[in-house]
């Protein structure tokens, strides 16, 4: 087993992870530069873009905060599928991402066309859906208390969604391994999987997605013997049936902080995938570090959310600008 990191060297590890050397040869495909990004892509042909959707995510996570979860899930479930296009938008019934049963308990989209039509009234043809969706996820995440980070504009929107692809996202029950190596064909790190999971700090999940856990763990028809027992007793009355929502967080179940990591530590992490992270000797280490260290995860998620948006985009000619998200042109 490989010697336990000192917390200082795991500090400095996490954040060099991020710096980019741009004269080294071998520098990662996905740390350079995207050909047709730009922060001022807008700047000229849209520039109140950014304005009217931090205007309206304001306002909707005013009325509803739980939409603030809600948003990230869905641009992470866009990127994941083929990069972050908006496919997950086209709503083709039978046929496209959004009808895959790992999509069922999605939501946003009706809010992001609201968005979309918005800002079509100001810049017909201009804005793509893909852009929408990232920088709705941003000012979300902003919005609830995570950090704010810029972003490189120019996505196009894809022209194609089919569930068959969807279906292959995670499910809450993957080996480490397994989760892993999905988040490296995104480009993302270890380091990025563990503060990404952050997101779990707000947003709820339905008891349906981790019973096995309450009852029949397993196959044993025992409970998962590494749940705390106190927050066990408290999600089998919790989840009297399937179809019940719970807090992904236990303890700060409405503030965006490193209290997820800390739940992990002890044994209070909900979905299987999570409480793996804290024994798994990849993982573990960055758990600790999170946990201990508010600040780092703050950077940590916002770094990971800036390499998630640059997921196999497509630029240029490669895609289009759709005039509603639910449909190609």
């Amino acid at each position: 087993m490989a010697r336990p990191m000192g917390l200082l060297y795991l500090t400095l590890l996490l954040f060099s992870v991020f710096t980019i050397i741009a004269i080294a040869d071998d520098t990662p495909a996905y740390l350079l530069p995207v050909d047709g990004l730009d922060p001022d892509y807008y700047k000229k042909t849209c520039p109140d873009m950014e304005a009217i959707i931090q205007r309206m995510v304001k306002k909707l996570l005013k009325d509803d905060y739980t939409y603030g979860a809600s948003l990230i899930r869905l641009h992470f479930h866009d990127c994941a599928v083929n990069g972050c296009d908006g496919s997950i938008l086209l709503d083709i019934p039978n046929t496209s991402e959004k009808y895959a049963p790992v999509s069922a308990t999605l939501r946003g989209f009706d809010f992001i066309e609201d968005v979309k039509a918005s800002i079509e009234a100001k810049c017909p043809r201009t804005v793509s859906c893909a852009d929408i969706l990232t920088a709705v996820a941003r000012d979300a995440a902003h919005v609830i208390g995570a950090p704010f980070w810029s972003l490189n504009f120019g996505r196009k929107d894809g022209r194609i969604s089919f569930l068959e692809q969807a279906n292959a996202l995670p499910m809450g029950r993957e080996s480490i391994t397994d989760l892993i190596m999905y988040f490296q064909s995104m480009g993302l790190s270890p380091v990025d999987l563990v503060s990404l999971q952050g997101a779990h700090t707000i947003g709820r999940s339905s008891c349906k997605s981790f019973a096995q856990r309450l009852y029949n763990f397993q196959g044993t028809n025992n409970a998962d013997p590494t749940l705390n027992g106190q927050y066990l007793n408290y999600l089998q009355r919790k989840c009297s049936t399937d179809s019940e929502y719970t807090e992904l967080d236990a303890t700060t179940p409405t503030i965006f902080d490193n209290a997820y990591y800390k739940n992990l530590q002890n044994n209070m992490g909900l979905l299987e995938t999570d409480q793996k992270m804290w024994v798994d000797s990849r993982t573990g280490p960055i758990v600790k570090a999170l946990a201990n260290q508010q600040n780092l995860f703050y950077a940590q998620f916002g770094a990971a959310m800036v390499k998630l948006s640059l997921s196999n985009v497509l630029t240029n000619d490669e895609g289009e600008v759709r005039i509603k998200c639910s449909a190609v042109l």
